[in-house]
């Protein structure tokens, strides 16, 4: 490989921030914090404000536009009969 050309692909600590959920990959971003893996390394840290342990749609809390008290069906009554065909 070419010398000075590719970006500093190495392993990184990401931590979500809202539970404290952590994980090792690969990555090329720029960070200026270290931090400690359980097993004790010493890598990069990048702090994540979500991660698939805390969004939503992966932690099965996500909720339906169309079960949330009607707001679908009370928007198609208010505004369904106004569009022309």
């Amino acid at each position: 490989m070419k010398e000075g050309i590719h970006p500093n692909y190495r392993e990184v600590l990401f931590v979500d921030l809202s539970n404290g959920f952590k994980f090792v990959t690969r990555s090329c971003v720029n960070t200026k914090e270290t931090g400690k893996t359980d097993d004790g390394r010493e890598l990069p840290l990048f702090k994540l404000d979500t991660s698939s342990e805390s969004h939503p749609f992966y932690t099965g809390t996500q909720k339906s536009v169309d079960n949330m008290g009607g707001r679908v069906e009370k928007f198609r009554n208010r505004f369904g009969k106004t569009a022309s065909k």
